[in-house]
């Protein structure tokens, strides 16, 4: 069962947050905290990781939501959705480059409200599946190049040498260089010079 997404919401005006906790509540969402200041905001969003910070721009105080977003990115990889009233282009340019997943313009609607936070979500969830599924795919490839090109191999006793100079076995080389593992046995042609007296007819 998936529990349902934690929201932090920053809104000063105390009757619009209590009417925004109720519209998240009936949409399944879970406000996990309010904030009224910027400051607050910060402090929330660091002590309780929320999975999506409903941001008012204007607040009360010398902080702005997104000067508080700008403090809450470089600390936490948290989702942002913003709400406002202004139309400054600046100002919501500004926003975008807060690390925001969307915003909102008041006055909105249940359904906009609803939407915006979904799409926020997936949007959130999908970049991080893809930043794993891309880490996945590096590690793959540096484990494959690993052991790609030439090897240095002394004609004689068969040490590598590897990327510091030194000569290794080439067992210890390959060990350290792969996920391979050795178990020593004897070909048949080194068993007939090693030991002539025995029966080499069977296997």
């Amino acid at each position: 069962m998936t529990l349902p997404a934690n929201i932090l919401v920053v809104e000063d005006d105390t009757h619009v947050a209590t009417v925004l906790e109720a519209r998240l509540s009936s949409f399944g969402y879970h406000v996990c905290d309010i904030a009224r200041t910027g400051p607050a905001a910060v402090r929330m969003a660091v002590e309780q990781s929320p999975d999506l910070i409903l941001m008012d721009i204007l607040l009360e105080g010398d902080m702005n939501g997104v000067e508080a977003a700008e403090l809450i990115h470089n600390q936490k990889d948290i989702p942002i959705v913003f709400v406002t009233c202004l139309s400054d282009q600046v100002l919501l340019e500004r926003a975008v480059n807060a690390n925001a997943y969307g915003y909102i313009l008041k006055p909105y609607d249940n359904a906009e409200l609803r939407y915006t936070i979904e799409i926020a979500l997936i949007k959130y969830r999908a970049t991080k599946e893809r930043e794993r599924l891309i880490a996945d795919l590096e590690k793959a490839l540096n484990e494959v190049k690993r052991l790609s090109g030439l090897l240095p191999i002394c004609a004689s006793c068969k040490k590598i040498r590897n990327e510091e100079g030194r000569w290794q076995p080439i067992e210890v080389y390959i060990h350290e260089h792969s996920e391979a593992d050795f178990s020593h046995s004897i070909c048949p042609e080194c068993a007939r010079v090693l030991y002539p007296e025995l029966d080499h007819s069977r296997r």
